[in-house]
């Protein structure tokens, strides 16, 4: 894997009342990889603050199936932006950016290093590089393609997405009916694709230090395996009763975007009847592991990021420990 920029090349800002701007640290990286456990690691021997980068983890209640740090990890390391939303809330882009950059001024305002974690591509980008001025939601439209898709099925709907708008297609799931409503939404209603749009926007962070990682295993057959053992782990953990648990709650549906994560969605399914229990454990490893692709997809076009290989944490912890201390923290 190619490494991008270094510090050297990554937007700096200059000394303020004699010292230097604290920076805003950046580790994602596809499903499965490690991220987590790093970033833990690195937080409990730095001045650091944790702040979610993940669609699933602003959801009370969505622990298990999310592989949500403990209680006990997050009283001893700080984290930002868990369990923010109820699972019926729905949580957008926009949201975040605000979410997150109040995080991080609040930490740099404690003296101390926000580490942004996660692997919500949409997310990190919005952060990164600005959101795009996209049109209101027409809910006419939205009813159309609806029925559409009622009618054809969304993956023929991700189809005429692919010929209007390649790049957005890439990186959108063929059953992924929220984003490929949106993205066929915005083309219709501006005559252009959603990813040129995204395309023309400024970063929140443009004068900020930034340090941004990707960790990720070389080979492909060590990232399925590693998300086939964390599935296991899940399920044997109590994800299945975690689903039953918040079926009880009337207000909540298939159709919420917290029970389209990756999991929940398939246990849910199981428990309506659809397919039998180890069926759906397949489908939903086959899906997390369609999620890892098409989040490597994304990062690899991040310019900014550097690739790091989940055997060497001990080197970058300490080469990260010692850029702090040449920070004086």
């Amino acid at each position: 894997m190619a490494h991008g920029a270094r510090a050297a090349d990554m937007p700096t800002s200059g000394a303020t009342a004699g010292r230097l701007e604290l920076p805003v640290f950046v580790l994602t990286g596809p499903t499965g990889a490690g991220k987590t456990d790093w970033a833990l690691g690195l937080a409990e021997s730095a001045p650091m603050e944790i702040v979610s980068v993940d669609s699933a983890l602003v959801y009370r209640g969505l622990d298990i199936g999310t592989a949500k740090p403990a209680r006990a990890l997050r009283a001893r390391v700080p984290h930002h932006l868990i369990d923010i939303c109820e699972p019926t809330d729905s949580y957008s882009a926009g949201r975040f950016v605000a979410d997150a950059l109040g995080s991080i001024h609040d930490i740099h305002a404690r003296g101390r290093v926000p580490l942004l974690v996660g692997g919500t591509m949409l997310y990190l980008r919005s952060l990164l590089y600005g959101l795009a001025a996209l049109p209101q939601a027409d809910p006419l439209l939205r009813s159309q393609l609806d029925a559409r898709g009622a009618q054809h099925g969304w993956p023929a709907l991700h189809a005429e997405l692919a010929d209007l708008d390649p790049e957005a297609a890439a990186r959108i799931a063929p059953a992924d009916s929220q984003r490929i409503q949106r993205a066929l939404e915005v083309c219709y209603i501006t005559g252009q694709p959603i990813s040129q749009l995204q395309h023309a926007t400024v970063s929140p962070l443009a004068s900020r230090q930034l340090r941004y990682w990707i960790l990720a295993p070389r080979r492909r057959a060590v990232l399925h395996e590693r998300i086939a053992r964390r599935f296991d782990a899940m399920m044997a953990a109590g994800f299945l009763d975690e689903v039953i648990g918040l079926r009880r709650s009337k207000d909540l549906s298939a159709r919420d975007p917290s029970m389209r994560a990756v999991g929940y969605r398939q246990l849910w399914a199981h428990l309506d009847g659809l397919y039998t229990l180890e069926e759906g454990v397949r489908r939903a490893v086959a899906a997390t592991r369609q999620l890892a692709k098409r989040q490597l997809t994304w990062m690899r076009g991040e310019a900014l990021g550097e690739w790091i290989d989940p055997d060497n944490q001990l080197s970058w912890n300490r080469d990260i420990c010692h850029e702090l201390a040449r920070l004086g923290l």
